[in-house]
């Protein structure tokens, strides 16, 4: 799936949400590791691409959801995802872009995160609402085909309003160690998230992580 979806942005929308999209994110982990936001929200139109050279989480789970939320011309909008869950995370060489497509003047303008290519990128109760994912990967005591809220090796279902059946299928594991990651997600949240090396570049044109 590509992270690029058309619509009619502007260049000043674009630039009101993206400059200041690092200290947001930081005031965001504050807030919901505090407990003072719900961990699920309206996603925005367009889906971003992250790939990493390996992840290695500890207490897992992955369950169906819908993340509800808007195309880039305002309309409302769903997508199917698999929420994986980990209540602890480390991920070595991460890189995550988005492409905002159709900006006037410089037609598409992309951004790109990376971190931990030094020491790994550390969280926890991470969630990832994942539309698709290339990895090669190892799981270790999974169970298959658990009712989604009867899951006790991982963090548990988000809650906070998150659109998923708690009697549908999920999957858990002590542990899931995934390299090679290639995925488009549509949303991210985590308790905390701490980015070592974060580097961020805004640039015209389509650079995405893969």
């Amino acid at each position: 799936m590509e992270s690029q979806v058309r619509g009619g942005t502007r260049w000043k929308r674009f630039a009101v949400v993206m400059v200041p999209s690092v200290a947001a994110t930081a005031c965001i982990g504050v807030a919901l590791a505090q407990g003072a936001l719900a961990a699920s929200f309206s996603v925005s139109g367009q889906s971003f691409k992250v790939t990493a050279d390996q992840l290695d989480g500890k207490g897992f789970v992955q369950y169906g959801a819908i993340d509800s939320g808007y195309s880039l011309d305002g309309k409302k909008a769903a997508h199917p995802v698999a929420v994986s869950g980990f209540k602890s995370a480390e991920i070595t060489n991460m890189c995550q872009s988005v492409v905002t497509p159709d900006v006037p003047i410089f037609g598409s303008v992309s951004l790109k995160l990376t971190a931990g290519s030094k020491s790994p990128v550390e969280a926890s109760n991470l969630y990832i609402d994942v539309a698709d994912l290339d990895a090669d990967a190892t799981f270790n005591n999974i169970n298959i085909g658990v009712a989604a809220k009867d899951s006790t090796k991982g963090p548990g279902m988000k809650g906070g309003g998150e659109q998923a059946n708690p009697f549908g299928f999920a999957q858990e594991a002590d542990s899931a160690t995934l390299k090679n990651v290639k995925q488009t997600a549509w949303a991210t949240t985590a308790g905390t998230f701490k980015l070592s090396g974060l580097h961020m570049s805004v640039s015209t044109g389509t650079h995405e992580c893969y």
